[in-house]
């Protein structure tokens, strides 16, 4: 034998007789080809907010399915921070480390295999001063990975790069200021090479816009205004100038808090718009104006940002219908042609169906009750709108949804193999809407225009208990709506009033606390009950929606429109987080699996699935803690006979998990 050939030999044999490696290699940095795969994958990582640039929320990982669910019990968990505000965030996970961030805009690493953590950072925002300019809630929603780098965003108004293994600073970008009343709640995406981040304010005197940053360096490479504004140069804007009243009353609104997705292959950013501000038409004096691009889907071009498409779903809103929900993408073959398709189902009660390439209407349906709209133009997809639905200082009336929608950001998520949207949403909530008498503009302040503190809701006679401001928001948990959002019938097993819709009452009664009511005068008249299209259904829920057909596949009780959420995996499960419980379905025929109480109070997290070392978790963050303030910062007493709170947490599940909280 020669000496080759021995050392070769001798090479073989020791390699045999090694310990079985957990990887055959490192996990290197987050690039774009890997963002782009990540549906081609293993599924172990969770490498952006929506797992894929689609927003697809659905991991190929089976280790844990339907035939084992049931074992799922807690195998560790690890506080996050004082809390203030509920949990929304979804964890990222690389190489065997979770990255997430919590109240303040604090990032924090935890090693998934010694549950230590591995690094804190707090970009120290200065809270007296900013706490007034937040719209909506001390909340923060995600992440993004990329190039070594974990980019957050602080809330007001500030996006950070650091380091991936030492949380220490690589370089920070200003996006926006909390002196102009923007701040920052939405978690970043990554789209070839670019941080793509939105703001909020809404109510605010904001005009809003979504920018991009180089990723690697932080330098802005694009911005796109989604309101039309003086010196516009792209060709998109100033055909939105017509639609417009001359004189814009403050910023617009149309600001950008929650969704975007990316196709590679079409080279678009898509994103959802808030409503233009104030709500009634008759404040913001634009009676017969579309007001383009609020309450839109918006596609813009990933190298320039200039616009390439729209889709308005309520032109010339004043129901507080922000377009900012879940925009899923996938390939559905409708009608035996293959369709490139985003999937959104809007706060404003129907599930849409568009041609992502263009923009073009496909199709859409009424998923929750609606009465502001008697159904839509089967050719434009415009809505029809209930004359009924119009209010003014002299007749109110209420409406359904309300403001925190049928669907909010509560993220859905998308099978491919059985081709069903999952959606978590909530039907029969109202809110009644009147017009403030003399509303004049404050540029200084929030500016909604509609009566507040009449009748038992916020809106006047009828209004839901928490359905102002803040309603469903750019950052708050809820809006909690009548009936309240999380309701279900006797014996559904679900809690009759979730964690996120409580906390959302107590905000909104601090918000309604601070916001000066219209002059005094006579109420407004209520109309009668309007007449109202879609399931004849009341509370929440969690749908199965087939994409190809336009049916809804199934429907279980229990649910909400805004905080938890849902992923869907290849061991042929969709779990739900909501209510203070993770759920697991069947994904076909959505019989229920599993039922396992977090035994933290307060908002809920999306969940996530990833895998180390072969072993497959599902982690998802919960809980409020301390008493936060709600808009304005205002912070409501605390009940003499409240439990001492329990601070946020991240609680990671697997089969057969034992720990216990502490």
């Amino acid at each position: 034998m020669s000496f080759r050939c021995s050392v070769l030999l001798i090479s073989a044999l020791a390699f045999a007789a090694s310990p079985a490696l957990p990887q055959a290699q490192k996990p290197g940095k987050v690039d774009d080809a890997t963002l782009r795969n990540v549906a081609k994958g293993t599924g172990e990582e969770w490498l952006s907010y929506g797992f894929t640039p689609q927003e697809t929320r659905y991991t190929p990982l089976s280790q844990i399915n339907k035939s084992n669910v049931s074992r799922l019990g807690l195998a560790w968990s690890v506080e996050v921070g004082p809390g203030g505000g509920g949990q929304e965030a979804t964890p990222l996970v690389h190489d065997g480390v979770i990255f997430s961030t919590t109240q303040w805009s604090v990032v924090f690493a935890i090693d998934a295999r010694t549950h230590k953590e591995k690094w804190r950072w707090d970009p120290e925002v200065n809270e007296a001063a900013v706490r007034s300019k937040i719209c909506c809630g001390v909340v923060q929603r995600g992440l993004a990975l990329y190039d070594g780098k974990v980019i957050a965003p602080a809330i007001d108004g500030r996006l950070i790069a650091l380091d991936e293994q030492t949380g220490r600073p690589v370089w920070e970008a200003r996006v926006s200021y909390p002196q102009d009343n923007y701040t920052i709640t939405m978690a970043p995406r990554i789209a070839k090479g670019k941080a793509i981040i939105g703001v909020s304010g809404g109510e605010y005197p904001v005009r809003g816009f979504i920018a991009a940053f180089d990723a690697k360096t932080g330098a802005q490479a694009w911005k796109f205004y989604t309101v039309p504004g003086p010196g516009d140069k792209d060709p998109g804007l100033i055909r939105a100038a017509k639609t417009w009243p001359k004189n814009i009353i403050g910023g617009g609104g149309g600001s950008v808090w929650d969704a975007i997705s990316y196709d590679p292959d079409l080279e678009l950013v898509y994103f959802g718009t808030g409503n233009a501000g104030p709500w009634p038409e008759d404040a913001r004096q634009s009676k017969g104006f579309d007001l383009l691009y609020a309450a839109s889907i918006v596609a813009v071009d990933v190298n320039t940002g200039l616009y390439r498409w729209h889709y308005q779903n309520v032109p010339g809103d004043e129901w507080d219908f922000d377009s900012v929900q879940h925009l899923l993408l996938a390939d559905v073959t409708i009608k035996g042609v293959k369709r490139k398709v985003l999937m959104q189902a809007n706060k404003n009660g129907f599930l849409y169906t568009i041609d992502r390439t263009n923009g073009k209407f496909i199709s859409a349906k009424p998923f929750a009750k609606v009465n502001w709209a008697l159904g839509l133009d089967e050719s434009t997809g415009r809505p029809i709108i209930n004359p009924e639905a119009k209010y003014s200082t002299t007749e109110s009336v209420g409406i359904t949804p309300g403001p925190g929608g049928a669907h909010n950001w509560s993220p859905m998520s998308f099978n491919p193999t059985l081709g069903l949207l999952y959606v978590s949403g909530q039907s029969g909530g109202s809110f009644t809407y009147a017009v403030q008498p003399d509303f004049e503009y404050d540029a200084k302040k929030q500016n909604m225009g509609i009566v507040f503190g009449r009748g038992p809701g916020r809106g006047g006679a009828g209004g839901g208990p928490g359905a102002g401001t803040g309603g469903g928001r750019e950052g708050t948990a809820a809006a909690a709506t009548a009936p309240a959002a999380s309701e279900a019938p006797a014996g559904a097993g679900r809690e009759s009033v979730s964690p996120e819709v409580a906390a959302a009452r107590a905000a909104a009664a601090a918000a309604a606390a601070s916001t000066p009511t219209a002059p005094a005068g006579p109420a407004a008249k209520l109309r009668p009950p309007l007449k109202s299209i879609g399931p004849d259904t009341n509370g929440g829920f969690l749908i199965a929606y087939d994409a190809a057909t336009g049916a809804e596949r199934w429907r279980v009780s229990g649910g909400s429109a805004i905080g938890g959420g849902t992923v869907a995996t290849g061991g042929d499960i969709v779990f739900q987080a909501t209510g203070g419980t993770l759920y697991a379905y069947s994904a076909d025929k959505g019989e229920q699996l599993l039922e396992l109480k977090t035994g933290v109070p307060g908002g809920m997290a999306p969940p996530i699935t990833f895998m180390v070392d072969g072993k497959q978790y599902v982690a998802l963050q919960v809980g409020q803690g301390r008493p936060g303030p709600g808009p304005g910062g205002n912070t409501p007493p605390p009940s003499p006979n409240a439990p001492p709170p329990v601070n946020p947490r991240l609680l990671v599940y697997t089969l057969d998990g034992t720990a216990k909280l502490p």
